[in-house]
């Protein structure tokens, strides 16, 4: 397995363990939420108004500058890079993720800034130019100095770059896996429900049973599949 996959398992994993059941809302109440327009908001998706507020007051002041913008891209793509079917953690918008986490959870800021300062001052003292000009070899080489903590040394007592780079690493796979093309490349459908169509032939035929066809047309057609069951006084299925 690659990298690639092995970092898809963990977040399906992390999916799942996740998912949680929220109320249904008044058909009514949920026309007027998705209705309601700010002015200046650009998301299509639902949100309260209070985060509606607060997306717009973080959109409105940046916090990273240019250069540690593409820094950070640099960063994501090696994290993360493309392949042959989907597009790398900058197709993803990661670095704009990583520029509004910065603003919405004010105690990341000092860790991420101070790493890409870091990362710009080893570079120019080893290789002779900031981070982000450098080779992949040189950034690579750099980077696996930090990317491998001691599992044994608490991660608030661990050097302030070991530290940075775990948490970009994290925003990164949390970026990007939540983005259009992470949740496409998980193959994650969301809440839908499964097609059962009974036990697969091979392993029916393995232990010597099968189904009557009579129950085959009521239980596994799914063209029935919208139709609530029935049952008689005594137990029989009906429809």
């Amino acid at each position: 397995m690659d990298r690639r996959n092995s970092i898809k398992s963990i977040i399906l994993g992390s999916v799942a363990g996740g998912l949680a059941v929220h109320g249904c809302k008044p058909e009514d109440e949920a026309k007027a939420e998705n209705t309601e327009v700010l002015q200046g908001y650009s998301y299509k998706y639902g949100r309260t108004p209070k985060e509606k507020e607060r997306i717009m007051e973080l959109e409105a002041v940046q916090f990273f500058n240019g250069h540690e913008l593409g820094t950070i891209a640099v960063l994501s793509d090696l994290i993360l890079p493309s392949n042959d079917k989907f597009g790398s953690a900058t197709d993803a918008g990661v670095p704009n993720f990583i520029e509004f986490m910065a603003k919405d959870i004010p105690e990341l800021q000092t860790t991420l800034r101070g790493g890409l300062m870091w990362l710009d001052h080893e570079s120019n003292t080893q290789f002779g130019t900031e981070f982000k000009s450098s080779t992949e070899a040189w950034q690579k080489k750099l980077l696996d100095t930090i990317a491998y903590p001691d599992i044994l040394i608490p991660e608030g007592e661990r050097p302030l770059e070991i530290q940075f780079f775990s948490m970009l690493r994290n925003l990164t796979l949390t970026g990007y896996y939540t983005s259009k093309i992470g949740l496409e490349d998980l193959g994650y459908k969301g809440n839908t429900p499964n097609v059962w169509d009974g036990v697969p032939a091979d392993v029916l035929k393995q232990h010597g049973v099968a189904y009557e066809e009579e129950w085959l047309a009521k239980c596994v057609d799914q063209s029935q599949r919208g139709v609530m069951a029935e049952w008689d006084g005594n137990g029989n299925l009906l429809t």
